[in-house]
């Protein structure tokens, strides 16, 4: 019995798809989805080239087609192929770039590299350079700077312990909701990392300002410039490394 090329191209994809699949199906250990389509790209390339090596097999193989377009008696047949394989690729694109609520399976960066220039308060700020004008005071001016402190304590439970947390441990009452979750600010592995001009970015920028590699995620974070003074935002952040007892990077 002969088989038809047409049919003979149809089982040798869905035989090399199956291929494919195989390490998922049995050792559930899947292929990457871009590598599957590159794999079947080629497959299906060489696939053609062997149904189509002569000039006899190449029309034997797309004889039924131009059947299907040309031939009067097959319009029922056509019509039916022309509705059903549009609605199949469009069932198909749709599953692909339809949105998902899943956490991303690539590793998302935690802590991703700031702007070199930050522009933020109508102004341009270098990240190499930017520090707190206030930290000075520490030891200039303790008086003073424990009066920013507490000022800073002020502003954030006007505006972040809702998400942050009365003990800065990132479990406030809207945090829960979040995925991921708002990160702590105590312990070591956090803000003790940063430089107080990283901190300053992402307070004023939110979760919109993040860069590609910290996405996609759900941050509630809001833009503070909106909403904070800048000498709000560097209290806020003298207030959270002195609740914490955590100490600021420095670039030296």
């Amino acid at each position: 019995m002969k088989i038809p090329k047409l049919l003979q191209f149809v089982i040798a994809t869905l035989v090399a798809y199956f291929i494919f699949q195989a390490p998922y199906l049995f050792l559930g250990k899947p292929i990457p989805a871009s590598l599957i389509i590159m794999y079947m790209f080629f497959s299906v390339v060489m696939i053609l080239m062997v149904l189509t090596s002569s000039e006899e097999s190449t029309q034997e193989l797309v004889g039924p087609i131009k059947a299907l377009v040309e031939d009067p008696s097959k319009a029922l047949v056509r019509n039916v192929v022309f509705v059903i394989v549009p609605v199949i690729a469009a069932i198909i694109t749709y599953n692909q770039v339809k949105p998902s609520l899943e956490s991303p399976v690539e590793l998302r960066s935690t802590h991703p590299a700031p702007p070199s220039k930050l522009k933020v308060y109508g102004k341009s700020y270098d990240m190499m350079t930017l520090e707190n004008p206030y930290r000075k005071l520490e030891k200039e001016d303790p008086e003073k700077f424990r009066e920013f402190v507490k000022e800073g304590g002020e502003v954030y439970f006007q505006n972040c312990f809702y998400c942050h947390g009365d003990k800065l441990y990132g479990r406030g009452h809207y945090g829960q909701g979040f995925d991921p979750r708002p990160l702590p600010f105590q312990g070591k592995d956090t803000i003790a990392q940063l430089q107080e001009s990283f901190v300053f970015w992402r307070i004023t920028t939110g979760g919109p300002g993040l860069p590609k590699e910290a996405t996609p995620w759900k941050s509630a974070m809001p833009v503070w410039e909106d909403f904070l003074t800048e000498d709000e935002v560097w209290k806020v952040i003298l207030f959270i490394y002195d609740y914490t007892e955590n100490i600021p990077r420095s670039w030296e």
